[in-house]
């Protein structure tokens, strides 16, 4: 899997401008349902070639990842609403979505409501699951698309800055650009811990007395 999707990053990069906008917006669409492609591969790159030759903006790179992300959200969310849970818990682990991970994604909806869609948006491990809970419960569609959208377009910037950022490396930033990133990987880890790691986590089993 990881020399797969290897060989699917290393196309992106060599044919990103002839596919454009479209090409990002499918990746991205891609990386929101049970395809692991890192939108960290994605985004950044897409940037940094806006930044350095110009043949795409930054805001429609912006845009193409937002949407991409919305779609597959979307893919996610009514396939889970229409097949229901009995099917997805028999039939997940054949499209690489563990039960486990279902029971964990549903504790997560379960204590966060609404405002964990746009949470999940911003970090890894639910990012693609968070909308199987939600098509189950049948969360009012509107609400989960408005999050996943405000939650998408904001990892997406974030994204799209570290590609510029690393592009203007060579200007002499680096230092600075260092400290930003140890800065934002400093509170996505805390982020992660109290949002991701305690509810995802292995319950252990309840010992009989």
């Amino acid at each position: 899997m990881t020399e797969a999707l290897s060989h699917i990053v290393e196309w992106y990069k060599s044919t990103l401008d002839s596919g454009g906008y479209p090409l990002i917006a499918a990746l991205m669409a891609i990386e929101s349902t049970v395809v692991p492609i890192p939108s960290e591969a994605v985004i950044p790159f897409a940037a940094h070639q806006a930044h350095v030759n110009g043949h795409l903006s930054l805001t429609g790179v912006v845009l193409a990842g937002t949407i991409g992300s919305w779609v597959g959200a979307t893919i996610m969310y009514w396939a889970s609403r229409l097949a229901g849970r009995p099917l997805i818990l028999r039939f997940g682990p054949y499209f690489m979505v563990k039960e486990a991970k279902i029971h964990s994604a549903e504790r997560w909806a379960a204590h966060f409501g609404s405002f964990g869609v746009f949470v999940a948006r911003l970090l890894p491990v639910v990012r693609h699951l968070i909308g199987i809970p939600m098509g189950i419960v049948k969360m009012d569609f509107r609400w989960y698309s408005l999050f996943t959208l405000i939650g998408s377009g904001i990892w997406c910037v974030v994204l799209a800055w570290v590609g510029v950022v690393a592009g203007d490396n060579i200007h002499g930033e680096m230092h600075r650009v260092t400290i930003w990133l140890v800065g934002a990987l400093a509170v996505l880890g805390v982020l992660y811990y109290f949002f991701v790691h305690r509810h995802f986590a292995d319950k252990a089993p309840a010992k009989e007395l």
